[in-house]
């Protein structure tokens, strides 16, 4: 079911979060989004610090790249570089418009690179589309018991 799947939204701007929440709520989109406001919460929560692994193994994760403490890039190659969460699907979720970030979001991983619209019926439009197919449509393997 749609509404089961969990959305790690990693987003240090409140503005950025509300209008993504706000998408989601328009769309019908009624997931659980969990919020990591810089990269080493986001890292915490998804492989935990004990090595025992995180508290949630979400559907996607919607990373932005600028973020406080650890990027977004280092994000993307720490969860791609852990057996246990190599397989999640990270959708990097920026306003970069920078040709390195994508290159380098593809190159360590991503699953898909979307530059945030200013305007807000196209962020609506583009996060009604993240929705149908990163939490309806993909599968991913079950998540690896840590060793």
């Amino acid at each position: 079911m749609l509404n089961d799947k969990t959305i790690l939204l990693v987003e240090d701007n409140p503005d950025d979060e509300e209008l993504t929440r706000l998408a989601f709520e328009q769309n019908h989109i009624s997931n659980s989004i969990t919020v990591a406001r810089d990269g080493a919460e986001a890292l915490e929560l998804l492989l935990g610090s004990d090595g025992q692994g995180g508290s949630i193994s979400p559907a996607v994760i919607l990373l932005d790249l600028k973020l406080p403490k650890i990027d977004g890039l280092e994000v993307l190659r720490c969860i791609r570089a852990d057996e246990r969460t190599k397989f999640l699907p990270v959708v990097i979720l920026t306003s970069s418009r920078e040709d390195q970030d994508l290159v380098a979001s593809y190159s360590l991983g991503a699953n898909s690179y979307v530059r945030k619209p200013v305007n807000f019926a196209e962020f609506l439009d583009a996060v009604r589309q993240l929705g149908l197919y990163w939490l309806l449509l993909n599968e991913i393997p079950a998540r690896k018991p840590a060793p």
